[in-house]
């Protein structure tokens, strides 16, 4: 008798568990939520793009600060057609200040920015502003626009000179669609 009763008890505190269990999911990984806000691959946004728009340029230097992630999101307007863009993200898993993140856009319709000028090696121009918890960097290159952005928290790097090698390295880059990323990076 027992040993029924010491076997039941096992077998109702282990559906307990699982009930337990399945109404209080595990929270998602750093990975999924980028998943759930529509984020997938660099790769795989950047050929999304690419299939709507020009070939892109990426860029070779990056900010010097530790990246574990990199994500990518091509979102098409359904309703107006004019906000198309690329948004591709360099993350860390850890350290939250360290967010790098490039805008891509078709240079029509055309989106205005005011800051400070600065030339490129190729004598072009890119302007330099700051918002509340970024720094950014526009510039055109091949019929697309490129909005730079750098959290104010995580370099201690002049931004504007950083930005301005970071332009250049997409500047003077072959037409591709990878990155020279450092290893640590998935």
């Amino acid at each position: 008798m027992l040993k029924k009763i010491t076997f039941s008890l096992c077998i109702f505190l282990i559906n307990q568990t699982i009930e337990h269990a399945s109404a209080h999911p595990l929270p998602p990984t750093f990975e999924e939520k980028f998943d759930e806000a529509g984020y997938q691959s660099v790769e795989a946004a950047v050929k999304e793009f690419e299939q709507h728009y020009s070939k892109v340029k990426l860029p070779t230097v990056l900010p010097p600060f530790s990246i574990t992630h990199k994500f990518g999101r091509f979102y098409k307007d359904p309703l107006y057609g004019m906000n198309d863009s690329l948004n591709i993200l360099y993350v860390h898993n850890e350290m939250k200040q360290h967010i790098f993140k490039i805008d891509i856009r078709p240079i029509q319709p055309k989106v205005s920015f005011s800051g400070k000028a600065y030339t490129l090696q190729d004598g072009s121009q890119g302007i330099y502003f700051e918002h509340l918890l970024f720094n950014f960097f526009v510039f055109e290159e091949r019929n697309l626009q490129y909005l730079l952005g750098i959290y104010k928290d995580s370099t201690n790097q002049e931004t504007p000179n950083l930005f301005v090698q970071i332009a250049n390295s997409i500047k003077s880059n072959e037409v591709a669609t990878f990155i020279y990323f450092p290893s640590s990076i998935q």
